[in-house]
């Protein structure tokens, strides 16, 4: 039970996120800002909760191998997604937040499995704070193409549902016994996310609030650190 509320938090910044977007302020260099920290937040997570477990309990080989096909399969669809699906539609923007957000949220559900209350918590923490800003400028965007609030609101809403999937799939299909395919999992997640990354997080980041976006990487960068050391 605590791990599903765990989990629906985490995806419960996305339905915000767009509450935010569609009824609040939101300036684009707050938008920006918040990436980019989010964004330093999981270069963290990715070695210390997904890389650095899996290299402890797998040959390395295996490690970045499953590396090289996250990033590998993450990039090949959103080639497709880009060359096949309507931006402005929205099933077009759903499938292109869900591609960002699964790696995330598996890789908090093989978390869930793998790593103690501490990484946990860094992790659900990154994802949260990525969610906010990702669901309020998307959301801002939809309705500028000519969505109705509610509409948005709603598709907003399912994508939460299909994220906490995703992460309470990668939960309940993995025990601790299973080492070697955990480790598989987590370094596949891990080249996914920073895949993902380099791709929207940063580049958005950096349109949005170019002039800080360095500072704001750099915050989330120490402040995951800090969760990390905390207490180990």
């Amino acid at each position: 039970m605590l791990i599903t509320l765990l989990i629906l938090a985490t995806t419960l910044a996305l339905v915000l996120g767009a509450v935010w977007g569609l009824y609040g302020p939101f300036p684009a260099h707050v938008e920006g800002f918040m990436v980019a920290l989010a964004g330093g937040a999981l270069i963290v997570s990715v070695v210390a909760e997904l890389l650095e477990p899996a290299a402890r309990d797998a040959p390395l080989w295996i490690v970045l191998s499953g590396f090289a096909a996250g990033a590998g399969v993450f990039t090949l669809v959103d080639i497709w997604l880009d060359r096949h699906a309507d931006g402005s539609s929205g099933k077009g923007l759903l499938a292109a937040v869900v591609l960002d957000g699964i790696p995330e949220n598996l890789a908090l559900g093989v978390v869930l499995v793998s790593s103690d209350a501490k990484g946990v918590l860094a992790l659900a923490a990154s994802i949260f704070l990525s969610n906010l800003p990702e669901a309020a400028g998307g959301a801002r965007e939809m309705t500028g193409k000519g969505h109705s609030r509610l509409k948005v609101l709603g598709l907003w809403s399912l994508t939460a549902m299909v994220l906490s999937a995703s992460a309470l799939a990668g939960y309940a299909l993995l025990s601790p016994a299973q080492i070697t395919l955990i480790a598989v999992v987590q370094s596949f997640a891990a080249g996914a996310v920073v895949s993902s990354l380099a791709t929207e997080v940063f580049p958005t980041a950096y349109r949005e609030d170019h002039k800080a976006t360095g500072f704001a990487v750099a915050l989330g960068v120490a402040l995951a650190f800090g969760l990390h050391q905390f207490g180990g």
